[in-house]
């Protein structure tokens, strides 16, 4: 976790030994020596999150106290406190995750995202999604939304004559630079308008794209209301647009799960903090964009926690 640390050496020392009680699974014995940390820095917004987390897998209620503390001491919620809050019944799911919390996810995660995604948990959309563009190659432009490290990148290379590609992730981007797969990269928030996204630009002009990707992206968006006109807002006539999502599984439907609001809006927001979205939500949304739905193929997205997640590949064409 990113500031984890809180400034004192003894706190954290308690917050280190913390970290091993949970590693053993004692999560209430973990919250008991976090809190005598806290006590010692009670400003250390990483510090109350962690305990959120300890309280929550100990089954204490007062895990609330905890998330909202670290939001109060961190407002642009960097650790993602109000989802959390969410996932434990204290809110309603927000539309969409914080910026900052996805920016820092993936901040940290970029020096090891392509070994612990590909190697530990079996990731294979890249591959499964470049399938079922390369029919349709080659392209002239192609747009890859949350570009990552570049792994979907590395599937269309040789199908593409430009390549641009889009994180909210320095860092990330940082790790795609390294590969020399893209044309241009830049910084890009798919959760704002076309304007301030980063997307367009005096040398980067609408309309211009023949191939939009979003590979495994739209998970850690929520509401997918602004993706899909910028989609459309890059999309030439004709072009395509491939993308994947994880699948709102039926008892999360019929049973109340999930969490939140958007159960009615056709996504559900998870414990893994990812969102999970419904076919008919997409269906939807094709249609009201005037993208036509070319494939739909059901895949396991990865493996979390042992378990295969399930997902939909989507391939749609923007209709003149």
């Amino acid at each position: 976790m990113s500031q984890f640390s809180s400034g004192d050496v003894i706190a954290d020392r308690r917050a280190d030994y913390a970290r091993m009680l949970a590693e053993g699974r004692d999560f209430a014995a973990a919250a008991e020596l976090m809190e005598q940390a806290l006590e010692l820095a009670p400003a250390w917004a990483a510090g109350w999150f962690r305990l959120g987390e300890y309280r929550e897998k100990a089954g204490l209620e007062t895990a609330e106290e905890a998330y909202r503390r670290a939001l109060e001491l961190e407002p642009d919620d960097v650790f993602g406190a109000r989802l959390k809050l969410a996932v434990i019944g204290a809110e309603e799911a927000p539309d969409q995750p914080p910026s900052r919390y996805v920016e820092s996810l993936f901040d940290d995660y970029a020096d090891r995202f392509d070994t612990a995604l590909v190697e530990k948990l079996d990731y294979s959309v890249p591959g499964k999604l470049a399938a079922l563009v390369v029919p349709h190659a080659p392209f002239v432009l192609t747009v890859d939304l949350g570009c990552g490290t570049g792994l979907f990148g590395a599937e269309i290379r040789d199908r593409t004559e430009r390549l641009e590609g889009f994180d909210l992730s320095q860092n990330m981007l940082a790790k795609a630079e390294e590969k020399g797969l893209y044309d241009h990269l830049a910084q890009s928030d798919l959760s704002l308008s076309a304007e301030e996204s980063g997307l367009f630009g005096p040398h980067l002009p609408h309309h211009r794209a023949d191939l939009v990707s979003a590979a495994d992206v739209l998970m850690y968006l929520g509401s997918l209301e602004t993706v899909f006109p910028l989609v459309i807002d890059l999309l030439a006539a004709g072009g395509l647009f491939a993308f994947s999502v994880e699948e709102v599984a039926q008892e999360e439907q019929g049973a109340g799960q999930g969490h939140g609001q958007g159960q009615a809006q056709g996504f559900v927001l998870r414990d893994s903090l990812r969102y999970a979205h419904s076919e008919a939500h997409i269906r939807l949304l094709l249609a009201h964009h005037r993208l036509e739905l070319l494939q739909l193929e059901r895949t396991t997205i990865r493996m979390d926690a042992g378990k295969p997640v399930s997902g939909i590949l989507f391939l749609s064409r923007k209709m003149g």
